[in-house]
């Protein structure tokens, strides 16, 4: 059977997160009804990271094996049909070299987050911000990011739900821009935590409006202790940009921390 990589791009404000569920709507299980109407049979969809409820995506790689051949342009087309009127695009399909995954082929992944940082609330990106009223330091955050940078135990902003089995993660990059009214925050590392991203995010949030320092945020993360860090911050601003595989596909992905367009 032919595998076939998906580049899928979401609003996920409609979906119960990524993976498929018995009760509530989800972006496999809307991609995979899709694709059974195009090969007339069940198939099952697997994706590079399975992100939350309320989470966007505009570079997710997804893999899925048809039972003949297509080319990737009808695989795309032909999903893309389906998909109707599901916020949910393929942007680029393509027939997978042997042994592909999309989740254990991939070794980086990047995140962005986007902080609206204004005293007016959005109209037009109301599920795709965090809206922040109160003045933030985007300098100040950016110089506590840098503290979390490399190879550490993440425990104090991991899920207690998480499922990997070591809390020790690299962070290769966690950037801090403001441009214009909004905070930029790129996250980008081989894979995460649970909550990770948004756990740090919700901890740099602090640091910006000044309740803490870059200081406090090494000892959050020495402290090993969920407890000593800031909130989980709404899954509302968070979108997975781009996956990185050791052979890059034929289609070429989102620059990795550009801020996208509107879903």
């Amino acid at each position: 059977m032919p595998r076939y990589r998906l580049l899928v791009e979401y609003d996920g404000s409609s979906y119960n997160g990524w993976q498929r569920q018995d009760h509530g709507t989800s972006v496999q299980g809307a991609i995979e009804a899709a694709a059974a109407k195009l090969c007339g049979e069940e198939v099952t969809l697997y994706a590079a990271g399975r992100t939350d409820a309320g989470v966007h995506a505009t570079g997710q790689v997804a893999h899925l094996d048809l039972p003949r051949s297509y080319s990737g342009e009808t695989v795309r087309d032909a999903i893309n049909f389906h998909l109707k009127p599901n916020a949910i695009a393929i942007l680029a399909a393509e027939e997978a070299e042997d042994g592909f995954h999309a989740r254990f082929s991939a070794i980086g992944r990047s995140y962005l987050y986007r902080i609206l940082n204004r005293r007016s609330a959005p109209a037009l990106d109301r599920h795709r911000v965090w809206w922040v009223a109160a003045s933030l330091d985007a300098e100040r955050m950016a110089e506590a990011a840098t503290r979390l940078l490399g190879h550490h135990d993440f425990t104090s902003f991991r899920a207690g739900c998480c499922q990997a089995k070591s809390p020790n993660k690299t962070l290769d990059r966690l950037d801090v821009t403001r441009i214009g009214d909004e905070i930029h925050i790129v996250a980008e590392a081989r894979s995460f935590l649970h909550h990770q991203v948004r756990n740090m995010v919700g901890t740099l949030k602090l640091v910006g409006d000044g309740k803490w320092t870059p200081d406090d945020v090494t000892r959050i993360l020495g402290a090993h202790d969920r407890a000593k860090a800031g909130p989980t911050c709404p899954a509302t601003g968070l979108i997975l940009t781009g996956v990185v595989y050791p052979q890059p596909p034929g289609w070429t992905a989102k620059p990795q921390g550009t801020p996208p367009p509107a879903l």
